[in-house]
């Protein structure tokens, strides 16, 4: 509904202090949580002080840090999973070798399964609220991101930050890929939008479109 606003919290969990989004429906309480990365008991005691219900878990990209927790909270709270691209199936089914690599950090994470895969166009929905969905590939081959248009907010995992942008030298990242995501896709939103990175503070687009030195204008020869 028109009146309906997106609300937010942003969670960092993990060593790694992955922002982990709480976003829920100001009018049904009606909720959804990206990339559940770890700290699940944090992420509960978040949907709790709010007097939420869950309804979904949204993935960005299975990186261990954005989605080490997914199989857990999902299982407690008896929700659908969705996302990412279903190129992360890749990453998805490495989460046992990343959860070795980092010792104990990550000792409760587990191989999930999406109820569904999300692509271009695609969109997901929680009480009033609805967000779109972009395929953001680049830092890996299954990234998307969400967006909602009415409050000209977007999660976009590890594409893009406050003056920097995705590692690409993970297996199967690509960087010309996650430039051409980041100019031709996500840039596209518009200058004002505000986005939620998967690490370090908020930032406005139009802020790294004028002075990113990856991806801005100037950066790439462009006016």
């Amino acid at each position: 509904m028109a009146n309906s606003k997106l609300q937010y919290k942003i969670i960092p969990v993990t060593p790694f202090e992955q922002n982990c989004t709480l976003f829920w429906c100001d009018e049904t309480k009606q909720a959804a949580v990206v990339d559940p990365g770890g700290d699940i008991e944090k992420i509960i005691t978040a949907i709790e002080s709010q007097k939420l219900t869950l309804k979904t878990i949204l993935i960005t990209h299975a990186h261990i840090d954005h989605a080490g927790a997914t199989h857990a909270l999902a299982t407690r709270f008896d929700v659908p999973i969705e996302g990412p691209h279903k190129e992360d199936q890749f990453w998805i089914d490495l989460i046992e070798e990343q959860k070795q690599r980092f010792g104990g950090a990550f000792s409760y994470a587990k191989k999930f399964t999406p109820t569904r895969f999300l692509q271009q166009g695609d969109s997901v929905s929680f009480g009033h609220i609805t967000l779109e969905v972009y395929f953001c590939p680049g830092h890996t081959p299954g990234h998307i991101v969400f967006f909602h248009r009415h409050s000209k907010l977007a999660q976009v995992g590890d594409v893009l930050f406050c003056g920097s942008i995705g590692r690409t030298d993970f297996p199967r990242g690509d960087h010309a890929t996650l430039i051409d995501s980041i100019r031709n896709n996500l840039f596209s939103l518009g200058d004002d939008v505000r986005f939620i990175p998967g690490h370090g503070p908020m930032g406005t687009l139009g802020r790294e479109r004028q002075s990113n030195p990856y991806v801005s204008d100037a950066a790439l020869g462009q006016r």
